[in-house]
């Protein structure tokens, strides 16, 4: 895969492309990371990429011309190279990023991330340029950098051979529709905390019944709205619908154990 950014600020880049997870899939060739700095592509002598919006209003807005010119190089170096990028804007309006679109996005050959700055775009770039418009959550950063960073991140995570165990994003929160499971690791006792009983059992089949069970509980007290989607069975259904009135019971009886 390449990934290419198109970013004012190319050197917040640096680390993070030649760091851990990401430096070491570059390194194996696994992945291309280029950071683009598109005001090399501006139309004017100052290097100018934005100006103030018509209709006035506060905030100056980033120019079509220099983000256009940037975006069509690459897809000229790219379509040479019989590609065709998926060229994605970041952005607060686009569409929530989720685990599932980091899984869409890890099957394409070629990326380009689009990060702005100021008030906001010429809405003739998302009219127009981009095929993809994504948020990483309801809030407003100084700039798309660390939104493409987060993206660039779980979508290269999930090529093969990038991380040790192939395993690891399969089980990943979000990837089967659910949290994911509690870990434990040695000591068996810390502090008189004990780790399941059912984990030290080497009992396979037993360990994947609680994780899965486990999932589910996480799921139903911290998300759930998840479980609407989630792919179950009529015996999950049936025990996620009596859960309410167990842990109602285990409370009460916690209850009358304390008087």
């Amino acid at each position: 895969m390449k990934i290419d950014v198109l970013t004012l600020f190319p050197e917040m880049f640096d680390g993070v492309f030649g760091a851990s997870i990401l430096g070491k899939a570059k390194e194996k060739g696994i992945v291309e990371l280029a950071a683009v700095n598109f005001r090399e592509y501006a139309n004017n002598k100052h290097n100018t990429v934005d100006d103030y919006p018509y209709g006035g209003g506060g905030g100056m807005v980033l120019k079509a011309e220099p983000v256009f010119a940037a975006v069509e190089d690459l897809m000229q170096e790219a379509a040479e190279g019989g590609r065709k990028p998926r060229v994605i804007l970041m952005c607060p309006q686009g569409e929530p990023f989720t685990q599932k679109k980091a899984e869409e996005l890890s099957q394409e050959e070629h990326l380009v991330l689009i990060c702005g700055h100021y008030e906001g775009y010429d809405e003739r770039i998302r009219q127009y340029l981009v095929t993809d418009e994504l948020s990483i959550g309801d809030y407003v950063l100084t700039g798309g950098e660390i939104p493409a960073m987060t993206v660039i991140d779980s979508v290269v995570r999930l090529l093969p051979g990038v991380l040790g165990n192939e395993t690891s994003a399969v089980t990943d929160s979000y990837s089967t529709g659910l949290l994911e499971y509690p870990h434990y690791t040695r000591p068996a006792v810390f502090r008189d905390w004990e780790v399941p009983e059912v984990l030290l059992s080497g009992h396979h089949s037993r360990i994947e019944a609680w994780r899965r069970e486990q999932s589910l509980l996480r799921t139903f007290n911290r998300r759930p709205d998840l479980l609407s989607s989630a792919e179950l069975t009529e015996k999950e259904r049936k025990w996620l619908e009596s859960l309410p009135l167990q842990l109602e019971e285990e409370g009460a009886a916690q209850d009358d154990g304390n008087k």
